[in-house]
Formats: C-alpha cells, structure tokens, sequence
C-alpha cells in the first residue's frame, strides 16, 4: 500500500541503530530486497535509507557510541513535536532527545515512556514517512511490550489521545490502541513465561512478509537468529528474529482470510 500522508497519532516510520552499517545493509537487503541510498545532505551523518521498488521503507544509522544498544525505534507522525514531547513529559515520560529539525525534511523527538519503552516523534516536512506499508518487506505493525499495562494506556492516552480496547486472546490479554477508532498500534503484557526477566519494555516492530517459514528460514541462512519460531496467531503467523548486529525485530505474514492491519495506514 502507497502513503504519502499519515493521520497524526499513527505509527509512520521505523529506523535502526546499528554497530555494523555495512553488515545491516547486507542483512535487510538480503532478507526483503531493500537497497540502501546514503543522504545526500553532510548534515544527515551518513543516515542511509532503505528503499524497496523506489520507496522509502526503513531507516538505518550507526550507533552513536559503544554502549549504545542495536535496536529499532518507531515514530509516531505528530503536527507538532514540540506539543506533543511537552504532553510526553506531563505525563511521566522521560526526554532522550529533544525535538530537533533533521535538515529540511522534518522535526524529531525521542522519549522513553513511564515504563521505559522508547519512541520517537515525527513532525513531517518533506518526508512523511515510509512509502510503502502493508506488504511484504515493508512494516506492518507496532507492538509496545511492557510489564505495566495500566500506566502504558494511561501515558499513550494522555500523549497522543489513543484509545485502548483490550480483548482476550490465546490465553493473554492484548490491547490494540486506536485513533478515532481506527486501531494504529498494539500492546502485549510481558510476563516471565514469554519474555525473560532481563528484557526491558520495548516498541517492537513487524515486517511483513509472504511466507514466514520461508523468511525465517533465509534469517539463518544471513547470520540471523530467530528467537521465537513461526507461530500462529489469530490475524496469521509471527516469528521473532535478531539480525548479526543483536536488533530484535519481528516477521509477520497474514492469513488469506484476513488482510494485515497496520499500525501504518
């Protein structure tokens, strides 16, 4: 599916910060056929775009320091960034970046919510986000996972007026949040049966993809490691993968019967 806008308050883009830019590029471009394009502009610090058929897909940069962790971050598309980081921090978020202008295309802003997860702010300019979305290759949904659901709901609500409709499912609870209705994002509860003691809350971020056992299957065959093995969910099937460089990330493929929802639509 083609974006050329996004509704404020939706899930827009996801960039990943990496040790190994080169071995990134490789891997991701191996796996869903993205090519890599440097910015052009010196101000963007070698931030290089994934493209997939000559759209804006993804993101990658270096780490910034050795201590820095190899992870992806996505971006909620607001109209105003600084408003918006200003209700983050009433509500219990703490600033990791202050919204700032990337050249020409856009205003960022990174926080970590009152249960740690991370998430950035897109303010568009030229740039509004990924190009594509809903297909294989490309993102189609965020997950935040937490062990404290109730401030989690609480804090979204207050930052960007999401709604929360939680539902029973496979034995858990998941919540979906919601933009007038529209569901744009999701919420899993960590508990210690699925996720170890020592994972911290995270905004995890699926990419779709036609065939799950297959894509998991070319992960090894990359260098990756699949974490959590193809399993089926009512939507389709998931499995969990990290890339050489240790970032976690998600495949998705869903069922015939029921197209992928995304958080980016």
């Amino acid at each position: 599916m083609k974006m050329t806008e996004y509704v404020p308050g939706t899930p827009c883009w996801v960039d990943l910060g990496t040790s190994d830019l080169d071995g990134a590029t490789t891997f991701y471009g191996g796996l869903f056929g993205w090519t890599a394009q440097v910015a052009e502009d010196p101000e963007a610090g070698g931030y290089t775009l994934f493209l997939l058929n000559g759209e804006q897909v993804a993101g990658v940069m270096k780490t910034m320091s050795a201590e820095q962790p190899v992870a992806w971050s996505t971006y909620v598309a607001v109209t105003d960034a600084d408003a918006t980081m200003a209700k983050a921090q009433a509500a219990g978020a703490q600033t990791i970046m202050p919204a700032m202008d990337v050249t020409d295309v856009g205003r960022m802003a990174l926080f970590a919510d009152p249960t740690g997860a991370v998430l950035g702010l897109w303010q568009p300019r030229s740039m509004k986000g990924a190009g594509l979305v809903n297909e294989p290759g490309t993102l189609t949904w965020d997950e935040l996972n937490t062990r404290d659901a109730d401030a989690a709901k609480a804090f979204y609500t207050a930052t960007f007026g999401w709604g929360a409709v939680t539902t029973p499912m496979d034995g858990m609870e998941y919540t979906e949040f919601q933009v007038d209705g529209r569901t744009v994002a999701g919420l899993m509860v960590m508990d210690d049966e699925h996720f170890p003691k020592e994972t911290p809350p995270h905004w995890a971020v699926y990419f779709g993809v036609a065939d799950c056992d297959a894509s998991v299957k070319k992960v090894g065959e990359l260098g990756g490691k699949v974490v959590v093995p193809t399993t089926p969910i009512p939507p389709g099937r998931f499995a969990v993968c990290q890339d050489p460089q240790g970032g976690y990330f998600s495949l998705f493929e869903p069922s015939g019967d029921q197209p992928a929802e995304d958080a980016a639509s």
